[in-house]
C-alpha cells in the first residue's frame, strides 16, 4: 500500500478551524507558476493542534476574505491527504466550500 492511498480522517485537524488567511492558488505549468488563478488557499489554524497551519484549496472564486485576525469556519467537501513535495511527504487539503461556523464575526 502507497501512503498517498491512505484516507485521512478530517477529525484529525480538530473541531476548531480558525481561518487567518486567503491567498490566490495559481496554476503551474513546467514546474513555473502562469498568471492563471484556479481557486484559493484559505490557511486555516488548528487551535487544538498547537495552531498549526493547513492550506485548504477551492477552486473556482473566492468564497471569503481574509479576515482581520481570525474567524471560525466549517468547510463542505473537505479532503485531507498526503502528497510528496521534494522528496517529503507533505499533509494538504482541498474542499468545495467554506462559511463562517455559528454567525461568528471577526475577532
Amino acid at each position: 500500500m502507497k501512503i498517498t492511498d491512505l484516507i485521512i480522517d478530517n477529525r484529525s485537524l480538530g473541531s476548531k478551524l480558525w481561518l487567518v488567511d486567503v491567498v490566490p492558488a495559481y496554476e503551474y505549468k513546467n514546474n513555473a507558476r502562469t498568471d492563471t488563478v484556479l481557486g484559493y488557499r484559505y490557511t486555516i489554524a488548528l487551535p487544538e493542534k498547537g495552531l498549526e497551519k493547513i492550506n485548504v484549496r477551492i477552486d473556482g472564486k473566492q468564497l471569503m476574505e481574509a479576515p482581520n485576525g481570525y474567524v471560525e469556519v466549517i468547510f463542505d467537501g473537505l479532503e485531507v491527504f498526503i502528497y510528496w513535495s521534494k522528496g517529503q511527504p507533505q499533509v494538504g487539503a482541498r474542499a468545495t466550500g467554506i462559511y463562517l461556523a455559528d454567525g461568528d464575526t471577526d475577532t
